[in-house]
């Protein structure tokens, strides 16, 4: 790339950070050719919380089966399904 890029300014605040980068495209400062990809493997996905109505004898019977597991039910649930999603 050879367009000439504008040297990345300096902040006082991160207010003033955001109000930036809202108004300008980061490619007038950043070759985004030379970027390269970055592992991080210290992040948890996020998580969403929903409600599932299940048949009662189907929730004991996976509370038995993660009793047996030493794991939590949710926990077992959250894994059978991506198993069964890795599946297909």
């Amino acid at each position: 790339m050879n367009k000439r890029l504008k040297p990345l300014p300096t902040f006082a605040t991160e207010a003033q950070e955001r109000a930036y980068w809202e108004s300008h495209d980061s490619s007038e400062h950043l070759d985004w050719s030379q970027a390269q990809k970055v592992a991080l493997p210290n992040l948890k996905p996020t998580t969403k919380t929903i409600s599932l109505r299940l048949p009662q004898h189907l929730l004991d019977s996976i509370k038995v089966a993660a009793n047996a597991r030493d794991v939590p039910y949710q926990s077992l649930i959250k894994v059978w399904l991506q198993e069964k999603l890795h599946r297909h």
